[in-house]
Order: C-alpha cells, then sequence, then structure tokens
C-alpha cells in the first residue's frame, strides 16, 4: 500500500470507530433510561437499591458473551462494574428523592 492508500484505510477505520462510538452512547443512554425506570420502581415499592444476586449473574452471562464475541471477559466485567456502580447510585439517589432526603 502507498501513503495515500494507508491514510485512506485509517480514515474508514477512524469513521467506523466513530460510528460505534455514537452508538454505544445512544445504546447506554437507553441503558440508563430504563435502569433509571427500575430505581423508581425500587423506591415505591421500598426495594433495596443494590441487588448482589442479580449483579452476580449478569456478570456472570457477560463474561460468557464477552467470551463468545472474542472480547476480554476481564474487560467486559470491569465495564459492567462500572455501569453497575453508576446504577446503584442512580437508584440510592432516586430512593433518597423518593423518601424526601437529598443526597
Amino acid at each position: 500500500m502507498n501513503d495515500t492508500e494507508i491514510r485512506q484505510q485509517l480514515l474508514q477505520y477512524r469513521q467506523s470507530i466513530d460510528n460505534l462510538d455514537a452508538a454505544l452512547v445512544h445504546i447506554l443512554a437507553e441503558r440508563f433510561r430504563c435502569t433509571k425506570a427500575v430505581g423508581h420502581l425500587k423506591a415505591e415499592h421500598d426495594l433495596p437499591p443494590a441487588d448482589p444476586a442479580r449483579e452476580e449473574q449478569q456478570i456472570s452471562r457477560l463474561r460468557a458473551l464477552a467470551k463468545s464475541a472474542d472480547l476480554d471477559p476481564d474487560f467486559a466485567e470491569t465495564f459492567l462494574n462500572f455501569i453497575i456502580k453508576e446504577v446503584i447510585r442512580h437508584h440510592e439517589q432516586i430512593a433518597a428523592e423518593h423518601s424526601g432526603i437529598e443526597q
């Protein structure tokens, strides 16, 4: 490949990466809309913000999905743990707001 072809290929890869990044942001936003709805439901029914059994199940499921997708399962778990931590923070905030206590 000559320099022009290399630059063109690099540009195509980067455009694909940019498109995937945009899709990830939109998917994460939709996921958080859903988990916030769960947080409101939990707050209305006095359920705890965290569900360790569900979290463990999700981590196992995601690790298996990552492995089948040829993605490092440890990375997938780290990523999901980051999301879970943020979801629990949202659920705690929603519960506090529901009970009239601001955090």
